[in-house]
């Protein structure tokens, strides 16, 4: 099936319409409810797994974005419009987003590659073909995991959605005033999360310095970087955005961003970031906003058509 452009529905004619609508009105039923299974990782914490299973040899992962998880609608639709075209799914919760918080005294960040590591190491060996799929922050992680191993196993193809290959640029972004929403709705889920992590591993950071952190910036400043062994906001971001690590990925990969994203910059939206790149294809739609490509007439969005076709072609 050719990719024909997308248009959106003309209630939703602007980026922010675009991106909200999906979030707060799209409801899935999965064709086939999740199995979960809870895997023990290598330092001893846990990651779950969630599958839809069909007896296929081609095996999809998706990875979901900032503060989401595998009930997302983005995550649900994806997976359906695989599991309709004879793929068998997989989407996993990171550390810290699932109902039990994680037991070490870290969480997740763009760039924890080693937890993704972990999930296709489990999950690949029973299949021929294996496809991986990130939304957002996922994007990211699944663009540096690829970019640091060059080709890896069975895996044949990644396509991302809504990818800051730019943390930094992202990060600060979000504070902007057209964004203060999304950001005010991530900042009280991370600061929640970060509070129960301070319970359970108390003197982990400033609890009064957290209390007084009003952007995503300060939060990954605070928070993110120590905890994970970066040693500011600065390292953390350069050390994990995609970008630098595009042009050593060395399967075909996708990056699908639309113009207007509300959390993508111009740093991000330009072509030349893949220059150097043999293998990634970029294509950025005029509409789409984050993590959205709604479609009052389908089931299926215009995103999901779009990464079958690609892993089919």
């Amino acid at each position: 099936m050719k990719k024909k452009a997308y248009f959106p529905p003309k209630l939703l004619f602007n980026g922010h319409l675009q991106t909200v609508y999906p979030s707060l009105f799209r409801r899935i039923r999965l064709l086939t409810p999740y199995i979960h299974e809870r895997i023990i990782t290598q330092d001893q914490d846990f990651l779950d797994l969630f599958w839809m299973r069909q007896n296929s040899k081609k095996l999809v992962i998706i990875s979901h974005g900032l503060e989401g998880n595998v009930d997302r609608a983005y995550v649900k639709g994806m997976a359906n419009a695989h599991f309709t075209q004879n793929f068998d799914v997989l989407a996993w919760n990171y550390r810290g987003c699932s109902n039990q918080i994680n037991k070490l005294p870290k969480m997740y960040h763009s760039g924890a590659t080693e937890d993704l590591l972990e999930v296709v190491n489990h999950a690949s060996k029973k299949y021929r073909e294996v496809f991986l799929i990130g939304f957002s922050l996922g994007a990211n992680l699944t663009l540096k995991f690829l970019g640091e191993r060059g080709t890896y196993k069975n895996i044949k193809k990644a396509c991302t959605i809504a990818a800051p290959l730019d943390l930094k640029s992202s990060s600060l972004h979000l504070n902007t005033s057209k964004n203060v929403l999304y950001q005010l709705r991530f900042l009280r889920s991370l600061k929640k999360k970060a509070r129960i992590k301070y319970v359970q591993h108390p003197g982990l950071f400033d609890l009064k310095k957290l209390e007084n952190t009003n952007t995503i910036y300060d939060f990954d400043n605070l928070i993110t970087a120590p905890i994970n062994g970066f040693d500011h906001a600065e390292d953390y971001y350069e050390r994990c955005s995609s970008k630098n690590f595009l042009e050593n990925i060395q399967i075909p990969t996708q990056i699908l961003n639309a113009m207007n994203d509300p959390f993508l910059t111009p740093q991000i939206l330009n072509k030349s970031i893949i220059a150097h790149s043999d293998y990634v294809s970029y294509k950025i739609t005029p509409q789409g906003g984050h993590c959205g490509y709604p479609d009052f007439s389908k089931k299926t969005y215009w995103s999901e058509t779009f990464a079958v076709n690609y892993f089919k072609s």
